[in-house]
């Protein structure tokens, strides 16, 4: 079996992806925000365009899947009327933003945001998987997304840090896009066609001491689902919204937004509580620590039906469980405390480990790992 295609770019609206089940078009809602009519609208445009399913990424970014080719302009035109469509695709492609959901009005996140976006069409040229964090809450949320460059809060002030490197270089408001265009610049001189990612350039390369001289400061907690002063956390099983039921909750709710999360998490924002909706108000809920990808027949790569067997053996184990179609692991591109990996038709069983590791065991059928014999 050939190893599986990684094809180095994520989806967006002007470069949907095609898969199984049609075209995936991403929206990179900016700030991680829709308002309450840009949700109702979206969720329209997925049941009216789309198979009404609309996936929450690990980047906060939402993808409208089963989009006929023959209608994705007129998609795009629908996304550009709720303002969720740059007009030039290369500046789309670039904006890879990840925010601190919980930021407010005017504050620094905003204003950061805001000024990334801003220089976004001014820095070099770097491959599309690459992107930014604006973690300047109170302490770091976003340290286990993925993001090449990142902005944080130090004990006294702010740093830019690279990924995969504990320190950064402290930065003010008026020096953190000065700062910005040199690292991006260092990135780019030294990144590889093999080593396309922070992470792998600095695996082999030692940065300017003045930029590894600060800590951030310690991670706070991952939210969780539930209530939250700014309004209650929903969960979503796989990262998986159903367009109608989203609309129900949003008009149901009153609410004046929707937050995105990397964490299958959206908040209603304004909102005291909810009740009875079709999603996971529940943190310790199974499902909240269970991935999987969408599989087959919906990815071309994948051999195995993924989430049918996620759902029924993730309430039997404790920690971690992920189901992924094929060896890239998109589902959660990091370990897990068991991770099944699809292989002509079969799984192989990963412990402690990423779908991209050595298996322990090999060619497992789902009644095996039904019955534990294949998890022993």
């Amino acid at each position: 079996m050939s190893a599986p295609r990684v094809k180095g770019w994520c989806p967006g609206a002007h470069r949907p992806m095609p898969s199984g089940d049609g075209l995936v078009v991403r929206i990179r809602p900016r700030l991680a925000r829709l308002s309450a009519a840009q949700a109702l609208g979206l969720c329209a445009l997925a049941q009216e365009f789309g198979s009404g399913v609309i996936d929450l990424t690990n980047r906060a970014n939402l993808q409208i899947r089963g989009v006929e080719a023959a209608r994705h302009d007129a998609l795009l035109q629908g996304l550009a009327g709720l303002d969720l469509l740059d007009v030039d695709p290369a500046l789309e492609t670039r904006r890879n933003l990840l925010v601190t959901p919980f930021w407010q009005p005017g504050d620094v996140t905003q204003r950061l945001a805001e000024a990334v976006q801003s220089i976004l069409p001014a820095l070099p040229d770097m491959p599309a998987k690459v992107g930014f964090a604006i973690d300047t809450g109170p302490a770091p949320l976003l340290q286990d997304a993925p993001a090449d460059f990142r902005l944080e809060r130090a004990e006294d002030g702010l740093i830019l840090r690279a990924d995969g490197v504990p320190l950064g270089r402290p930065v003010t408001e008026a020096s953190a896009m000065g700062a910005l265009h040199e690292m991006a610049a260092w990135f780019v001189a030294r990144q590889t066609p093999d080593h396309r990612r922070m992470t792998h350039v600095t695996a082999k390369l030692t940065l300017p001491p003045d930029w590894t001289r600060t800590a951030p400061r310690p991670a706070a907690p991952r939210p969780r689902a539930g209530t939250h002063p700014l309004g209650p956390l929903l969960g979503a099983a796989f990262g998986q919204l159903d367009a109608g039921a989203l609309e129900q909750a949003i008009r149901r709710s009153g609410t004046d937004g929707l937050r995105l999360t990397p964490w299958r998490l959206f908040q209603l924002e304004g909102v005291a509580a909810v009740e009875d909706l079709p999603f996971v108000t529940d943190p310790h809920d199974p499902a909240l620590r269970i991935h999987a990808c969408a599989g087959a027949p919906f990815c071309p790569q994948a051999t195995v039906d993924t989430r049918a067997l996620a759902r029924a053996l993730g309430p039997r184990l404790s920690g971690q469980l992920h189901v992924s179609g094929c060896a890239k692991g998109c589902a959660l591109p990091r370990a897990a405390d068991v991770t099944l990996v699809g292989r002509e038709g079969g799984f192989d069983l990963v412990t402690r480990g990423a779908a991209w590791d050595t298996p322990r065991k090999r060619g497992l059928s789902p009644s095996q790992l039904m019955d534990g014999t294949g998890l022993i």
